[in-house]
């Protein structure tokens, strides 16, 4: 077992499925002990029988603060004071820019930058009361970049990694650390019907380890996998005509090559 990981207290968003339950998986299995958040509390309670290890399942809707709150005060009656909150829960909409609805922007908006906003405010007043704790947000690479078809949802990326890095100027100097993962494409059902690009989608356990790398060693920015940095860091180096070369290489075309079909049904649970 770690040593930063055994015995902590750690609260997921978002945990039922995906990242979410794969980290928790992966964090109970190391010693951690962990409550699972989510929209769908059954499934999230299921989830958390699966694991066992004394894992707890809990119903959470990162739209509205007074949930939040709830999920951790439930979280540390059960568990005992939350170390590290790992802000997973989000959503996302596929297609071209022109046939958004306005309605799927305002729900991205709302779970992808406020939920973790909320999550931030929530849990950061309560972990340094304590003097210690670490919040770690699963964001995406498309903090950094922009694929076709994904413009808002990659606007709302940018927000959090901007928010984030505000925050952590506000932190300087406290016990609480902030920790940015973020991903490739994942296979899991928010990206579901998507297209990977230039390189191979990840399975959640990848990037569960990477949160679980968040807790060993904290540092604020981590990309998945980490060979992505270096490339991310030569876009923004590039002239715009070097840049676009890249995209046509690497970034892929979401409003082009994604299948609409196989996204239906998540699209219509999850942005309405």
């Amino acid at each position: 077992m770690s040593s930063r990981i055994a015995g902590r207290v750690v609260a997921i968003t978002g945990a039922a499925q995906g990242i979410g339950a794969a980290t928790a998986a992966l964090l109970a299995e190391r010693g951690a002990r962990v409550a699972l958040g989510d929209l769908d509390a059954a499934r999230a309670a299921q989830t958390a029988a699966r694991i066992g290890r004394g894992a707890l399942g809990l119903p959470l809707d990162v739209r509205e603060s007074a949930s939040v709150v709830a999920f951790l005060d439930a979280a540390e009656a059960a568990l005992g004071p939350v170390d590290v909150l790992v802000n997973n829960a989000g959503v996302m909409w596929v297609g071209p820019f022109a046939d958004e609805p306005e309605a799927a922007a305002e729900r991205m908006f709302d779970v992808n930058v406020h939920g973790v906003a909320r999550g931030v405010r929530a849990a950061a007043p309560r972990m340094l009361a304590r003097g210690r704790g670490q919040i770690i947000t699963v964001a995406s690479v498309a903090s950094h970049i922009a694929p076709a078809g994904e413009a808002t949802y990659a606007a709302t990326k940018h927000a959090v990694l901007g928010y984030l890095t505000g925050v952590r100027q506000e932190l300087r100097g406290t016990p609480v650390q902030l920790s940015v993962v973020m991903p490739i494409v994942v296979r899991t059902e928010l990206a579901a019907g998507t297209s990977s690009g230039g390189m191979p989608a990840l399975e959640p356990a990848a990037v569960a380890e990477a949160i679980a790398g968040a807790i060993e060693r904290p540092r604020f920015a981590v990309f998945v996998p980490a060979r992505v940095g270096p490339l991310v860091r030569l876009l923004a180096l590039l002239p715009q005509r070097g840049r676009d070369v890249l995209y046509r290489r690497l970034v892929p075309d979401q409003a082009r090559e994604t299948d609409a079909a196989a996204r239906l049904d998540y699209e219509r649970r999850m942005l309405g």
